[in-house]
C-alpha cells in the first residue's frame, strides 16, 4: 500500500465480519477519515467489526467519540464492534473514560473472532 496519511491502512472482508487495520496517531484531524471509513463499513452491517488498533500510539477524545459512535451505529442493526491490540497509554484513555466498560475489546484478532 502507498504512504497515506489515512488512520484505516487496511480492510479485511470476510462472509459477515470485517476488520480494520488502524496505523498513527488519531487525533482531531484524523478521526475525521476514520468516522468516514467506519461510517462506510458499517453502512453494509456487517455482523461483526472489528477494529485492530495494535499500530495506534495515540488517541484524544475525538478519535473516542468516533468510536463511541460507531458502536452505537453497529448495535442499532444489532451488529458487534470489537477492539483489538490497544496499547497501554491508549487502553488509559478508555479506562479513565470507564469506555473499556463499554466496549468489546480483545489483546488480538484471534481472541475478537472467538469471543
Amino acid at each position: 500500500m502507498t504512504e497515506t496519511n489515512s488512520v484505516v491502512q487496511k480492510i479485511r472482508r470476510e462472509k459477515d465480519m470485517v476488520v480494520l487495520e488502524l496505523s498513527g496517531d488519531i487525533d482531531l484531524h484524523r478521526s475525521v477519515d476514520l468516522r468516514s471509513s467506519l461510517l462506510e463499513t458499517l453502512g453494509e452491517q456487517p455482523a461483526v467489526t472489528v477494529i485492530n488498533m495494535r499500530e495506534v500510539g495515540f488517541m484524544d477524545s475525538s478519535g473516542l467519540a468516533t468510536l463511541v459512535e460507531a458502536m452505537q451505529l453497529s448495535r442499532r442493526y444489532g451488529g458487534q464492534l470489537k477492539l483489538v491490540g490497544i496499547s497501554r497509554r491508549v487502553r488509559s484513555i478508555f479506562e479513565i473514560s470507564r469506555l473499556d466498560k463499554i466496549f468489546q475489546i480483545y489483546d488480538n484478532e484471534a481472541e475478537a473472532l472467538s469471543g
